[in-house]
């Protein structure tokens, strides 16, 4: 007698993804001709789009081969999310100049609010109005000034062509800003640039162009943080996509300082690009805090062109939970004389991550540099895992300083033991010394508003870490 064999019920498996595998699939040659023809832009713009399309459609996710095996996008699943086409526009170039100053909070140059696809307020002191500077979105940017313009965008601008994502943000940007300096212009104040996204299931991809004339002297603040309309911050849905790029170009003996507050929500997939040409004399300072987001992959290029120009760099990351952040930093010194400081620092609660990469380059032109790059990680938790990865490439030998530093480890038990001989409770004294290392970018916040802010953001993350850990 034979038994008949019964089959065996089954369920699909999940299609497995490889840690470099792009978790979105709308970014094709569709999507680049509805953006051109929704938006009625002209023909040189369209190309350009289809241009950055060829170019991150050829590219591998990471080209660098030090850095592949330290790339995850799993975290991140976005393969339902729509990105917004049309977007509103707004410039300070022309319009009701009292209307503009009027919101423009005290203490500050100017001001511009995005909350996804459209413009909240945007308005120029009137002092930074007087001396010829503008702030606008490209949409206003093209309608007033298209050759203008074309000769900013056309050719990608500062991004750099062997990155893949950068290229998307190239290809398939809404919406963007453009802040420009005339020569000569020194403004003690500083400008701010608040982006707010986070609507479940939608991707906002964004580019900012900053333009500092000869011996113009700013600062700038950029607040990145969840979308404040009702269908975002009451929704439950899907990730969303946030990308964003920050393209600076001093001219010779300018001098910019720029500080950035990232504090998007849990479901927010942050892809950022910051990349500055520095000529001659002129000075850059980052001041950069990672808070928020799921997962976020965040690159800055230094390039320094002249002779004498000058770049520091500061990057913190406060990451909980199941958070990844993944930072690279390029430094390339071409200009004779130039000098470069960057300093990442992370720590970790939870299971949080952390990928710390850095390369400097000192091209043969560049006799006389001075270049130090340090990262460092503290691990609050055995489930934390931080990766540094700091490179040198050194073309000329002739340089005051070519040096690089790394650590990853817990807190220092002897600083523990003398802060608790002084009386501080443990979990104070942990607080203490968690605060004071990531400091150095909070002192560098140019309002100090943004100061108290970013303090009490650090502390509360401190907090909710020790109820965590606490129901744990």
């Amino acid at each position: 007698m034979t038994l008949a064999r019964t089959p065996r019920a089954t369920t699909a498996r999940a299609v497995r993804r490889a840690p470099a595998d792009l978790p979105f699939v709308f970014a094709d040659r569709g999507l680049v001709q509805a953006l051109a023809a929704e938006r009625d832009e002209p023909g040189w713009l369209r190309d350009e789009r289809l241009a950055a399309f060829a170019v991150f459609d050829e590219l591998a996710v990471e080209t660098n081969q030090l850095y592949t095996p330290y790339i995850d996008l799993r975290a991140a699943d976005l393969f339902t999310v729509r990105p917004f086409v049309r977007t509103a526009s707004a410039s300070t170039a022309s319009g009701d100049a009292d209307a503009d100053a009027a919101v423009v909070p005290t203490g500050t140059s100017g001001l511009i609010e995005l909350d996804e696809d459209g413009v909240t307020s945007i308005g120029l002191s009137e002092g930074a109005r007087a001396r010829g500077v503008i702030i606008e979105t490209f949409g206003a940017a093209l309608a007033r000034d298209a050759a203008g313009f074309r000769a900013e965008l056309e050719g990608g601008a500062l991004l750099p062509t062997t990155d893949k994502l950068a290229m998307l943000t190239r290809a398939f940007w809404s919406q963007g800003v453009r802040l420009s300096v005339p020569d000569g212009v020194s403004l003690d104040e500083p400008f701010v640039i608040r982006w707010a996204a986070g609507a479940p299931d939608r991707a906002l991809l964004t580019r900012t162009f900053v333009r500092l004339g000869k011996g113009a002297k700013v600062a700038l603040v950029e607040d990145l943080g969840p979308s404040r309309r009702p269908a975002a911050t009451a929704a439950t849905g899907g990730q969303s996509l946030f990308t964003g790029t920050l393209e600076i170009d001093l001219a010779a003996d300018a001098e910019l300082r720029v500080a950035s507050i990232q504090d998007f929500g849990p479901s927010q997939v942050v892809l950022q690009h910051r990349q500055a040409a520095i000529g001659a004399g002129a000075n850059l300072h980052w001041a950069l805090a990672q808070l928020g987001g799921r997962l976020v992959r965040s690159r800055v290029d230094n390039r320094l062109e002249g002779d004498r120009s000058s770049v520091e760099q500061v990057e913190i990351v406060f990451g909980s939970d199941e958070q990844l952040f993944d930072l690279t930093s390029y430094t390339r010194h071409v200009g004779r004389d130039t000098t470069g400081n960057i300093l990442s620092k992370g720590v970790l609660l939870d299971a949080a991550r952390t990928y710390l990469k850095g390369m400097i380059t000192i091209d043969k032109s560049a006799i006389g540099t001075d270049s130090f790059l340090g990262e460092f990680g503290m691990n609050l938790s055995k489930k934390t895992r931080s990766v540094a990865i700091p490179s040198l490439e050194i073309d000329q030998p002739d340089c005051r300083r070519a040096a690089h530093s790394s650590s990853v480890g817990p807190i220092d038990e002897t600083q523990l033991f003398y802060l608790e001989s002084r009386g501080i409770p443990p979990d104070e004294a942990r607080k203490f010394i968690v605060l004071g290392f990531l400091e150095p970018v909070v002192a560098r916040m140019p309002l100090e508003d943004e100061r108290e802010r970013l303090r009490d953001l650090l502390e509360a993350k401190w907090n909710a870490g020790l109820e965590s850990a606490a129901a744990a």
